[in-house]
């Protein structure tokens, strides 16, 4: 599992575990899984995709942040979300 934290200037709007998720990046999307490597990337307007053990997706429309992996943990900031 990796634990996401998706912080807006509104404070924290999402924290849990996931099966994996994937990312706006600004260089292309992409998804992290548990044992991803270590990664920090800037993120730009698109979708955040969070799929759950069960096959649930949570979406959050983003205007741009950043993400930090590590220890199957991300950590997210982000502008602003939409929807």
């Amino acid at each position: 599992m990796v634990e996401i934290r998706i912080f807006s200037p509104l404070g924290i709007v999402y924290d849990t575990d996931v099966e994996h998720v994937t990312f706006p990046g600004t260089d292309g999307r992409f998804a992290v899984y548990p044992m991803h490597a270590p990664i920090v990337s800037t993120l730009k307007k698109g979708d955040i995709i969070c799929y759950s053990s069960d096959g649930e997706e949570k979406i959050f429309h983003i205007q741009s942040g950043f993400v930090e992996v590590k220890n199957d943990q991300a950590i997210v900031c982000v502008e602003q979300l939409n929807g």
